[in-house]
Parts: C-alpha cells; structure tokens; sequence
C-alpha cells in the first residue's frame, strides 16, 4: 500500500526562511491573520486530511474507478464521504475572498494545501481543483450579479466548476471550436455542442455543476476572434440562487483512461442548454487564459506531487529490500544481503528523484508569490507587471516539473524493479497517473511554442531579461564576502549559476537570430529550449535553499541534519541534474534541416 507523510518541515522552510512569506503577507492588511502559528495549524491539520482520508481512496479509487449509467456518473466508494468532510472543515474557502464567504488567506497558503491532497490522492483532488479556476474566472470577468450568484456556492464547495474548451475535432487549436451560442430574448443564450475530455465534467460529490464553455456567436469572426465565453451551469439557478430544473447538459461517456481512473472525464452534450455571457463578446479566449493559467500552474503541481509520492515509497522499498552486497564491503553482514540503497545507482535514482521534488516545489512556491502579487495588486502597472512574470514562468513550470514528475517516477517503478510493475505496491498507479500531467492544460510542445515563440522571441526576451536579472543580483550578492559569510561554501553554486544565465541569454540571442532566417528553429528547439531553461530556473532555487541552508546551520543546531541535506542535494543536482543543459544547447541550437529534410512519404516504406 502506498504510504505518504506531508513533507510540512520541508514545506515550512521554503515559507519561512527561503521565501519569507511572512514579510510577504505584511504587504497586504487583507493577508493579517495569516500568521506562523495560524499557518503551521493549517499545514499540520491539512497533514492529516490528506494521510488519514484522502490517501486511503488513492489505490482504491484508482482500482474501483467512476462508474457510468445512462449519463449519471458515480464516484468511486468513500469519495463523497471525503468530499463532505472536506467542505465541512472548510478547506475549500481557504484561500477565497471573504466576500463569498471565503477565509480571505493568501492563494499562495492554498497551493501548500493543493499539494498535499494532490500528493495523497489526485484523482480525488481534481474534482475541486477545478473549481479554483472556475471561480478566478468569474471573479476576473464576471459581473457582480454573476458573482453574487455563483461564487458563494462554488467558495464554499457545494458546487464544483469545470472549463470546457475541446471538442472532437480539436484540440489545443482550439480556433476550430464549433459550439454554437444562440442568443435569446431574456438575455441568455442556447448552448449548442459537444465537449470532450472534461476533467470532473459529472460526478455525485455536488449538487450542482458550474461549466465555463467556449463557444460562438451567430457572425462571430473565423478563429479565436471570433470565441466568447459563457456560463452554463448543469442545473439551472434563479436569481436567489436557488435551483430549478435541469439545463439541457448531459454526459454522453465518461473516458476509459491510462491513469487517474477515479476522476472522470466526461463527454459533455449540450442541446441547447441555458448560458449566460462571461466577458465582452468574441473575447472568450482571453477571459478563458485566467482559467487555463490557473490549471496549468495547478498541473505543474502534479508533477511534483507524483515526484514526492514515488521518491516517499522509493526511499522506503529501498532500506528494506535486500539485494547483493555493496561493492565496498559488506555493510549488513549478520544480513542475507544488503539493502539495495548502498548502491550507488539506486542512491543516483533516490538522489535524482528528491532533487525534483524539493527543487520543484521551491519553483511552485516562489510561483505561488507571484500570484499573490496578481490577486492584491491595487494598480493596472503592478498587476501587468506581475502578470508577465507568471506568463513568463508558467510554461516552464508546466512542461518542465511534468516532464521530469515523469522521470521521477519512472526511477520510482526501477527501483522497485518487477515489485514495481505490480499494482498492490502503488508505483505502476503513479506512473499512469502523472503521464497525463505533461498532455492536459497544453502539451510539453505546445508550452514550448509558448516559451520561445510568444514569451521570448516576440517580446525580444523582456521577461527572460528580467529574470536573468534577478538571478544575476542574487548570485553578485551572494558572493560578495561583506553580506555573505558563506562566500567560499557558495562559490560551487554561484559560478555555475551565473555562467548557466549568461548562456541562457547568449543562445537565446542566438536562437533568434536563426529564427529570422528559418522559422522551423522555433519549432524544432523549443522543446529542448523550454527543458534548459526549466534546469537554469530550477538551479536558481537550489542556490537559495543551499544559501538558506548555510545561514540556518549557525543558528538552528536542533535541525542541522535537515540543513545538512539541503545542501548535499543542492550539490548533487549542480553536479549531475545541471549538466544536462550541455547537450540540450547542443540539440536546440541544431539545424532543423535534418528533422524536415527526409519527405514524409520515405519515412516508412511498409
């Protein structure tokens, strides 16, 4: 059976000492009652949330799945139990507005709780998971009547929300949306369509469903000009919110998935189903990028749960399997064997594992901040601002911790060896379940199109040149020996660091370059491109926990273990993560010749 223990001592480092969220939350009075003692409580009780109730459903729900009948969809046995205990402690409202009946706690303080129940259970986690998104999308685009109407129920958990974007016919391209839009007399519209892969789309944890739905109007321009965006609820609510009859919204099928088998992926048929306008007219995709930021930043998570789930179970199997003899000597000799941790490739593959999992949650938590920034800022400047930098971070974040959530638990199931292909141990589960991660919410591709086209050729590196900056900064003070007493222990990281920067900003110069003479560069580097800058971004986070680290061990001497680990593993990833940046520049600053030179016709001859 799987086992999970929150990593909260881990957690509260990085909010207390690496990104200081305290003197963060005194920027803003709203932020006042999130103080050390309310958050440790919150961290500690969400802890046994997430051990005592939500891990237990994990394999179980994972082997019983959603059943479907006739369009109704039950969840797996002991979900809704869950569910209810989860809008009963109010977690739901943790981090929402007071005005809707939320606790008004900073959104970063719901990303440390998003994480424990994804690590214990993210089937489970999903259904409200997709709420968040749903309600800042209202919240950003809505009219006052639209909030008053749907944010109290969907703040306090009794409703759930959805996004609905695919159809049959596409995908990420989501131009080719054909859902028709009918404007009615009364000022609603008629919703006409199919959807498709719909994460939580029905379910029996709710008594209603909020959908936000793309689709378009009579005359609407060709493309995404031409999307609006709409609210369609699945049972139909009067002005006072109360609930009528319900809408024309139903579910055709649920999805017979790889993984996360106990959240259900529906097929959503619209006939004429009742909606409401969300936003200006043939603007609905820009609205709908508040809602998809939102998911993607929440799906990088994923891999960083799955990274933490698999490196968990990983370390255990390890200590106790035992499997020949350490190649120095025997170091369990009244044993059969030794534990198969002496050897230095498990060791490499544990290493590997907990380096991604710590140095991604560093990169969520610091993304965490940013988003804070974004929901207090008082000014349109400070807002923008802000906004290019989460723009800037999100698809790295997104393609980047998936991809390598991926590699972590795949070293997961090596460790396990045949144990690991074998269902009752866990591993295989999360193997399936975190490949999603790097295909919803937008490829690995397609965030790196996003990266390199958008983000950085487009703007000519503005966000990139800012974050270089920072990280510039940083290094510079670090190594000057009057602010830093760690200067010589630093020098490992900081020289690497800063060099790594300056070559992220030369090749991307670089890249450009070509860019202009061959549009294909963009194309055939920008995979590569996104994953060198995810190992440069996460190598900055390393630093300042290695530098954090430093600066506690002279104080907390009850915890130096903990610091001492910090930065071993900050020098193993400098060592043998960070490298890999060398034949990723190789690759992406390659000639696309050889990858569209061979005609489509020769490239099978079967």
């Amino acid at each position: 059976m799987l086992q999970y223990k929150a990593p909260v001592m881990d957690m509260k480092f990085l909010i207390e000492d690496v990104f200081k969220y305290y003197k963060h939350y005194e920027k803003y009075p709203e932020f006042a009652e999130a103080t050390p003692d309310l958050v440790d409580a919150i961290l500690q009780e969400c802890a046994k949330f997430c051990e005592n109730e939500l891990l237990p459903l994990n394999q179980s729900g994972d082997k019983e799945g959603c059943k479907f009948d006739n369009g109704v969809v039950t969840t797996p046995t002991g979900f809704k139990a869950a569910y209810n205990k989860y809008v009963e402690g109010g977690w739901q409202s943790l981090s929402h507005p007071v005005e809707h009946g939320g606790q008004g706690l900073p959104p970063s303080l719901g990303m440390a709780k998003q994480e424990m129940m994804g690590t214990a259970n993210w089937s489970w986690a999903m259904y409200p998971g997709l709420s968040h998104g749903a309600m800042n999308t209202i919240q950003s685009h809505g009219t006052q009547e639209q909030k008053e109407l749907y944010l109290t129920r969907l703040t306090e958990g009794t409703w759930t929300g959805t996004m609905c974007l695919t159809e049959p016919q596409c995908g990420t391209d989501l131009g080719q949306v054909k859902t028709k839009a009918i404007p009615n007399d009364d000022g609603t519209y008629d919703i006409v369509g199919t959807k498709i892969f719909i994460s939580a789309g029905e379910h029996d944890l709710t008594e209603n469903i909020i959908h936000i739905v793309l689709a378009r109007l009579p005359g609407a321009p060709e493309g995404t000009r031409g999307i609006s965006l709409f609210i369609v609820p699945k049972v139909q609510v009067d002005q006072q919110g109360n609930l009528g009859e319900g809408n024309k919204v139903t579910c055709g099928a649920i999805e017979d998935k790889m993984g996360i088998k106990a959240s259900s992926t529906a097929v959503l048929n619209f006939d004429n189903a009742k909606g409401v306008l969300i936003g200006p007219e043939n603007k609905g995709l820009e609205c709908m990028f508040t809602f998809m930021n939102t998911a993607r930043v929440g799906t990088a998570l994923q891999g960083v749960c799955a990274s933490e789930l698999a490196y968990q179970n990983s370390l255990l199997y390890a200590k106790d399997r035992l499997s020949m003899r350490a190649l120095t000597g025997k170091k369990f000799p009244d044993k059969v064997a030794d534990p198969i941790i002496v050897h230095p490739d498990v060791r490499k593959m544990l290493m590997t594992q907990k380096a991604i999992s710590e140095g991604g949650r560093a990169m969520i938590y610091y993304t965490a901040k940013i988003v804070d920034e974004i929901e207090m800022a008082t000014t349109d400047e400070a807002r923008e601002k802000a906004d290019d930098r989460l723009g800037f971070i999100t698809p790295i974040l997104k393609a980047f911790l998936t991809e390598l959530g991926c590699e972590s638990t795949s070293q997961g199931m090596q460790i396990f060896g045949g144990h690991g292909y074998i269902k009752e141990w866990g591993m295989e589960q999360i193997v399936r379940d975190v490949r999603i991660s790097t295909l919803y919410e937008g490829t690995t591709g397609i965030q790196a199109l996003d990266l390199l086209g958008r983000k950085i050729l487009l703007t000519r590196g503005k966000s990139l040149n800012a974050f270089s900056k920072e990280v510039l900064l940083f290094c510079k003070d670090k190594s000057m020996i009057s602010k830093n007493p760690h200067k010589r222990q630093m020098n490992k990281f900081i020289w690497a660091l800063s060099k790594n920067v300056a070559n992220w900003q030369q090749y991307t110069m670089r890249l450009a370059l070509k860019a202009k003479k061959d549009r294909d560069i963009v194309g055939s580097a920008s995979v590569d491109y996104l994953m060198y800058s995810g190992y440069i971004m996460m190598a900055y986070f390393w630093a300042q926990m290695a530098q954090t680290a430093y600066e506690k061990l002279a104080t907390d001497v009850e915890n130096r273990d903990f610091y001492r680990a910090k930065i071993k593993t900050a020098e193993f990833y400098f060592e043998r993560l960070l490298p890999r940046t060398k034949s990723l520049a190789k690759t992406m600053m390659a000639d696309p010749k050889t990858l569209m030179q061979l005609d489509q016709d020769l490239l099978s001859f079967l």
